[in-house]
């Protein structure tokens, strides 16, 4: 489900689950997490690229579920928060990961794969691609530091709109309003 390339310095992590456009599961998002972690335990890895197979950065979570069971915490950690992969997303980008993270978000990136976008240092998007938090859609609250990346990148009052607003913003739309600081033709 993560495919690892290293071409010179930079390591690039793939989420390829592309028939349900990445959405993650436990699989996936351990994987992402450990991927993150082992490039930045490497000392020949400089940059890390991450992205998505297909049309989809990341659909976010994968409601269906799947994948194995992973998970590398305690039994007392899987019974508290059987998701925590999704909370390790900054942590591992930000914190376990001392190289710079460049995600090049492809195509949709909604919920937990807006997250993990946001969680990256630089993004660079696709103009065709599109930016949703979807939370409020189904009544719950952002995850996987969102609520503290999306501030960061917007402000804070732009931030409430677009996760109370829900709206969909293209990749054109998320370079205006600062989601991002590149788009590229795709």
């Amino acid at each position: 489900e993560i495919q690892i390339e290293q071409q010179g310095h930079v390591r690039t992590i793939r989420m390829c689950r592309p028939e349900v456009k990445n959405a993650i599961n436990s699989a996936l998002g351990w994987g992402v997490v450990e991927a993150l972690q082992d490039a930045g335990r490497d000392d020949d890895v400089w940059v890390v690229a991450l992205t998505g197979t297909g049309d989809a950065f990341c659909a976010g979570l994968d409601l269906k579920g799947g994948g194995d069971d992973k998970h590398p915490g305690t039994s007392q950690g899987k019974f508290l928060d059987d998701l925590q992969w999704v909370g390790q997303f900054l942590l591992a980008t930000r914190e376990a990961c001392d190289k710079p993270v460049v995600a090049g978000i492809n195509g949709v990136a909604v919920g937990a794969g807006l997250s993990l976008a946001m969680a990256a240092d630089i993004r660079i998007i696709a103009r065709s691609a599109r930016l949703m938090a979807g939370y409020p859609r189904i009544g719950g609250s952002p995850d996987g530091g969102l609520t503290y990346t999306l501030p960061q990148a917007i402000g804070y009052e732009q931030a409430m709109r677009f996760m109370l607003e829900n709206r969909t913003v293209t990749g054109d739309e998320a370079v205006g309003v600062r989601i991002v600081r590149k788009s590229a033709d795709q």
